[in-house]
């Protein structure tokens, strides 16, 4: 049995980060739909967090919104500082360094996944709606077990916990070499309702949810 935890995602999740985030990032530059829409929707001048903002890419959808934006790799942070006037941190998603009960908004986009269990996915959770204010909202978004129409294949009744590759191109200023690399990431893909489930064991409520293009979203906030 695999010892899942801090040292596993080390292992499996950042450092991969950090050897492909300049790759990772050139192929990361369209938002979502439903993520554009929530970003928004929200009154001018809210203060929010991105929290695992790899390249940095919602952080220009609404200029009318402040971001405190945060990711585990360092890599990643300093590519999405090109995007000011925001601000970017270091930071791991289960250990936020912002004031709790502060913020009118957050989103988490494909991040949660990457928590290797299901307690830690779960604290994952309660560690944004803390950041809300009372009234703030929260969008979270994780990979989707029901991809049977993706190239992935994947669908109900397989694997929840998967090594996912990425293949690293080369880029101008590297040597040749006779392959690319490949790394391989841990993903829990997440049955249907399971992510609804996980924003109620840590004490939030769902305003909305859904499915998008082999994922699942939810919109949460803090029990009144």
């Amino acid at each position: 049995m695999v010892d899942h935890g801090p040292d596993y995602e080390d292992e499996h999740v950042h450092t991969v980060y950090e050897q492909i985030a300049s790759h990772f990032s050139s192929t990361r530059y369209k938002p979502w739909p439903i993520v554009e829409r929530f970003l928004k929707s929200l009154p001018a001048g809210s203060i929010g967090l991105d929290v695992g903002c790899g390249n940095g890419k919602y952080l220009a959808v609404n200029p009318d919104l402040y971001i405190i934006a945060s990711d585990r790799s360092t890599n990643l942070a300093k590519i999405a500082t090109r995007h000011p006037p925001h601000s970017v941190v270091v930071a791991d998603t289960l250990s936020l360094p912002h004031p709790l009960a502060s913020f009118d908004f957050a989103i988490c986009i494909a991040v949660l996944h990457h928590l290797s269990t299901p307690e830690r996915r779960i604290e994952g959770v309660r560690e944004i709606l803390a950041h809300l204010r009372p009234e703030g909202t929260a969008l979270v978004y994780v990979w989707a077990l029901e991809q049977k129409d993706s190239r992935r294949g994947w669908d109900e009744g397989g694997d929840q916990d998967v090594m996912v590759p990425w293949v690293l191109q080369e880029e101008a200023n590297d040597p040749p070499s006779e392959e690319p690399k490949t790394f391989h990431r841990y993903y829990h893909l997440y049955r249907k309702g399971e992510l609804e489930s996980d924003v109620e064991a840590a004490g939030g409520v769902v305003v909305e949810s859904g499915y998008e293009k082999d994922n699942w979203w939810a919109v949460m906030k803090r029990k009144e």
